[in-house]
């Protein structure tokens, strides 16, 4: 009999009362691995309890005291990752190559934690008035809740909640239902490091569990990853419930290639971009866009290069992993079918690959489409699979234009050897993060993820400073003293504490 996982809770597991179970699966196999409780409103009221009162003394333990807590972590998630990276490839299906990279993206984000004494500081300004001094500090909000997506069950999390503990706030992270056990996971290597119980908790479910911390008035904020539609439906419900968030939706990511791009390096990177992890990326790279005359080369490597790709468990050194449930691969499927009947040359048709695994795993192929018109559902739609779309143009001006008019703004490349292209392009595309000869422009943790127009709600991006402001809030101070005072003689060297 499959296990059942439970929420988390104060430190340790905890059942909490709903009766309602959903299957999670391994994607490869299609084998039924756990069964998943799902969250009642009661539990979480019980878990949002047990944030809200490990917060005070958690928001008033010293930064010398958080940050070596962090670093327990870091170390810990260091020398445990491949552990983690097998979690992820048992219930997502991307290969283990694939799942150790998102580890060490996420982890990126610990490291940067790390450093929140300097990102904290205020400032101080003195006699501001006779006398009268004014600094500022920037506070932990309270209890913050996180919602992530299936696709990245350790890395998207990661984005978030280490800067939140770090500047003192207390967690509450509602994985996917689909792939719960690395938020379980991650919890017990909280409670290893040290950090106090109620501190970070996990609580499975779906919509009852995600409109729970939505509205719940004890979480400050809210953050989310995840589809255009569910994001636009989390800011509006949490910015209604007068919640902080940040709700990064969906995407339908360009890559230019110009006419005097090295075509080698911009198949390969578009094989890269399109298909690692099987198309389920925000920032995958769903529709090359040629310009010029060098379409008709470009789309044969591209091809040669997704007929050599092995598709199957990632267990066994193949190239793609499954897509992550049957309802996935029934999706991506349709519209292959939708593309070839819409009028659009289908190079390479993924639906009937012969995957190297064992079982009824959901598995789609890599899928390449040429002349793919700009009215079709393969264009418009974002597939999260492993299908792209090559769309070709006349000129340089016309693929900005095509870029631009999309509703999605989230990521961007272009490949070319002419610094002065690059640059004018970098310049004038409105989208939020862009790669020059970079397929896959994921910023660096010190910078912060996120995109435009409807890959975005409201101003808050992940990561970076960006994220520490979010997760704190900006107070002024303003002092007059009219009396010295000192604490006394002390020759010894001050300590931290």
């Amino acid at each position: 009999m499959a296990i059942t996982l439970h929420h988390w809770r104060n430190g340790t597991a905890f059942e909490g009362v709903g009766d309602r179970y959903s299957d999670v699966t391994n994607p490869a196999t299609g084998e039924v691995t756990a069964r998943l409780a799902l969250a009642a409103g009661s539990d979480v009221n019980a878990v949002v309890e047990a944030a809200v009162a490990a917060f005070p003394a958690w928001r008033d333990t010293s930064l010398a005291a958080r940050t070596r807590v962090l670093f327990r972590f870091r170390e810990l998630l260091n020398a445990r990752k491949p552990e983690l990276a097998e979690i992820i490839t048992s219930e997502h299906g991307k290969v283990l190559s694939d799942a150790l990279g998102e580890v060490s993206r996420g982890q990126e984000v610990v490291e940067f934690a790390c450093g929140i004494p300097h990102l904290l500081k205020g400032g101080f300004t003195e006699n501001a008035s006779t006398r009268v001094d004014v600094h500022s500090v920037r506070q932990p909000l309270g209890v913050v809740g996180i919602v992530s997506p299936f696709n990245f069950p350790a890395m998207v999390p990661l984005w978030f909640f280490p800067l939140a503990i770090a500047a003192g706030n207390a967690v509450i992270l509602k994985p996917s239902e689909k792939v719960p056990t690395a938020a379980l996971w991650l919890a017990e290597l909280w409670k290893e490091a040290g950090l106090p119980d109620g501190v970070f908790n996990v609580l499975n479910g779906d919509r009852t569990a995600v409109d729970g911390l939505l509205t719940h008035p004890d979480v400050e904020s809210v953050s989310f990853v995840g589809s255009t539609p569910v994001a636009r439906y989390v800011y509006e419900t949490a910015a209604a419930h007068g919640k902080r968030v940040q709700a990064l939706g969906g995407a339908k990511n360009h890559m230019v290639v110009l006419p005097d791009a090295d075509l080698d390096l911009a198949a390969d990177q578009a094989v890269n971009g399109g298909y690692g992890s099987a198309g389920e990326r925000c920032m995958a790279i769903s529709a090359v866009v040629a310009v010029g005359s060098i379409a008709d080369e470009l789309v044969e490597r591209i091809k040669a290069r997704t007929l050599r790709l092995r598709t199957g468990d990632g267990t066994r050194g193949c190239d793609m992993g499954p897509l992550v449930t049957a309802q996935a691969q029934q999706r991506v499927s349709g519209y292959v079918d939708a593309g070839e009947k819409a009028g659009a040359v289908l190079v390479v048709d993924g639906r009937e690959v012969r995957p190297d695994s064992d079982g009824a795993g959901f598995f789609v192929g890599p899928t390449l489409f040429d002349h793919v018109g700009t009215d079709m559902s393969i264009y418009t739609d974002e597939i999260f699979g492993p299908v792209l779309s090559v769309v070709r143009v006349d000129s340089y001006d016309e693929a900005v234009q095509l870029i631009n008019r999309n509703a999605y703004g989230n990521g961007t490349a272009i490949f070319t050897n002419d610094g002065g292209a690059a640059r004018q392009f970098a310049n004038e595309i409105r989208v939020g993060m862009v790669g020059v000869n970079v397929p896959v422009p994921v910023p660096m943790a010190y910078y912060s993820f996120g995109g435009w127009k409807h890959s975005l709600f409201g101003d808050s991006h992940a990561h970076g400073t960006e994220g520490v402001q979010f997760f704190t809030r900006g107070k002024v101070i303003t002092t007059r003293w009219l009396d010295p005072s000192h604490g006394g003689i002390n020759l010894g060297f001050p300590e931290n504490a």
